[in-house]
């Protein structure tokens, strides 16, 4: 289906062109005065020049052209040279009859469809999640869910930080507590146990303890160079613990990740490339873009339109050893041969912004990326707190990811039992579903480049631009199909009619958004243009509810039309907030 306001811009470009006039000044904008109407278009005041002639002439002769239009209705001149017009009820009904028969309400599915990735996770193995990962999970999980809801192929990548000096210190430490390991034993040529030598918990503890020595004792941190080489160099027991830790730490990854309702395609990390670095940096070698500089391999990827320093691409360093750039490098290398997708979107913290400049333009320079290949940064700002500064625990320490959902899910449910309506199993239930659109909301309504402030207070509240009150009103339209199926009534076969009343012809204008809308979230990568519009149409039902008998319309065919309006806009809703990652509980 075409978008609404292409239609009304194409019925005034052939008023234009009728009266006399080009057709390219017929182009048609919501009204910046909705008081007055409900779309404007300026052409006749750009058309003053052009024909030097004044701009209300040339309104009144196109509005006149305007008159029997099944489109527009009330088109008038407004001086010195505005048209203003309404939209024509019927002509909206029928835009929506066809919006409620369409699988995607409109939304015009790719005759070509892309393939894209996703690169949205980045965690380090063996390290909890904590609050700093929840931006990177929650926006790459919505562009994923909208590229796919444009129709569109996409595979989602959590790239797992799993093969630096992190895993050296483990093992180091681990060695120090349990030497006798048979994973130490390098003359041992049997099977390693099944089982891990140590628990997850305890595996937790171990990293931290082991970062905290490797700065204060150097010859701690060079066991642990050592160990981080044994292991990339295929050392059995070493990539056997790795086996363990990689286990342990990814089962526990998945089950944070799914309490978020994220979901990856692929569970690759850096380790997955080790193996071609090698043959990829030689390459870059021999086909004359890699040079030595101080003992490192380097790529120079400044352009001469630069108006800022952009550093060379190191690939290897003095000691040979890779670093983020060289395996970002290799993941694109396998990314294309495996995959040949049409886009790559990387999602970080905005402050990498030079590094992904640099890994983008060292990728289309060595030619790791066909000429036609869009590579994307979505960079994101800072999460804080209510005192502006980034997200922190009551001790001042980095708070965990499980443990911020789950202060989130308590003070959701001690709302949920105020009333004490539900009982304990389904408040609990309801509790979580509700908490998790907050979180989500409040994070996606945020264009994602900007810094936010995480206020647990505002989130969970059933008020304001919130994901409580989408979902609220969701529920609240649930309920009132529920009850008028229970009075003996059936949806099938009711249709939307011309509306009757300001606020039903509003909704029906909100709704009417919709493709537009999906396709400028799609093109622009922009969850928070989801959440912006299901508020105005959350805010557009509850003033056609209040002002509304709909229930207790005694015309059975006027309250079928409002019922069969409610359908789409349930089901509109219902549609953005899944793409936006979360649902809607059954009653709240």
């Amino acid at each position: 289906m075409k978008k609404i306001l292409d239609l009304i811009s194409l019925q005034m470009q052939q008023a234009f062109e009728a009266a006399g006039y080009d057709a390219n000044l017929g182009k048609v904008t919501l009204s910046n005065r909705p008081d007055l109407c409900e779309y404007q278009c300026n052409g006749a005041m750009a058309g003053a020049k052009l024909y030097k002639k004044a701009p209300i002439m040339i309104a009144n002769d196109v509005a006149a052209k305007l008159a029997d239009s099944k489109v527009v209705e009330n088109v008038t001149a407004v001086a010195p040279g505005f048209l203003n017009m309404d939209l024509n009820k019927e002509f909206l009904a029928q835009f929506l009859r066809e919006m409620a028969a369409d699988e995607k309400f409109g939304l015009e599915m790719p005759q070509s469809p892309k393939k894209l990735m996703i690169d949205y996770g980045g965690p380090n193995v063996a390290k909890p999640l904590h609050v700093g990962h929840l931006r990177s999970a929650i926006i790459g999980e919505s562009i994923k869910r909208i590229v796919r809801y444009a129709g569109h192929e996409i595979i989602g990548d959590i790239h797992l930080g799993d093969w630096g000096l992190q895993m050296g210190l483990i093992i180091t430490e681990l060695q120090e507590r349990q030497p006798d390991l048979v994973y130490f034993d390098e003359s041992y040529e049997g099977d390693y146990p099944a089982e891990a030598p140590f628990t997850l918990a305890e595996l937790e503890e171990i990293y931290p303890t082991a970062s905290g020595k490797s700065k204060e004792d150097e010859a701690y941190k060079e066991k642990a160079l050592e160990a981080t080489f044994k292991l990339q160099s295929g050392v059995r027991g070493y990539r056997a613990l790795w086996n363990h830790i990689m286990a342990i730490s990814v089962a526990d990854l998945k089950k944070n990740y799914a309490n978020l309702n994220v979901e990856f395609d692929l569970w690759k990390g850096e380790s997955d490339v080790h193996d071609i670095i090698p043959a990829m940096a030689q390459k870059m070698k021999d086909d004359g873009y890699a040079y030595m500089s101080e003992g490192a391999l380097v790529v120079d990827v400044k352009e001469e339109t630069d108006t800022k320093e952009i550093p060379p691409c190191m690939i290897l360093k003095s000691d040979g050893a890779a670093l983020y750039t060289t395996t970002d490098l290799a993941t694109i290398k396998e990314r294309m041969e495996e995959y040949n997708p049409d886009k790559l979107i990387y999602l970080t913290d905005k402050r990498q912004s030079l590094h992904f400049e640099q890994v983008f333009r060292c990728a289309r320079k060595t030619k790791l990326v066909s000429p036609e290949t869009e590579l994307m940064h979505i960079g994101f700002g800072t999460m804080n707190g209510k005192d502006g500064k980034p997200f922190k625990t009551r001790d001042g320490g980095v708070m965990r990811l499980e443990h911020l959902l789950a202060d989130i899910n308590a003070e959701m449910l001690r709302k949920m039992t105020e009333g004490g309506k539900m009982d304990a199993a389904e408040a609990e239930e309801t509790a979580k579903i509700v908490a998790l659109s907050a979180v989500k909301y409040g994070d996606l309504s945020n264009q994602a480049s900007k810094d936010y402030v995480f206020d647990i207070d505002r989130f969970t509240s059933f008020e304001g631009d919130t994901g409580p009150y989408i979902l609220y009103t969701i529920v609240r339209i649930k309920s009132i199909l529920t009850k008028y199926v229970q009075g003996g009534a059936s949806l099938d076969g009711i249709q939307i009619q011309a509306p009757l009343t300001k606020h039903q012809k509003d909704l029906m204008i909100e709704i009417s958004k919709f493709n537009a809308m999906m396709e400028g979230a799609y093109e622009e990568c922009a969850p928070h243009k989801i959440c912006a519009y299901i508020y105005d149409l959350c805010n557009a039902f509850n003033s056609f509810y209040h002002e509304t008998k709909i229930l207790a319309e005694e015309d059975e065919s006027k309250k079928a039309s409002f019922i069969a309006l409610l359908v789409l806009c349930k089901e509109i809703l219902e549609a953005c907030i899944d793409v936006l990652g979360f649902e809607a509980p059954e009653r709240m």
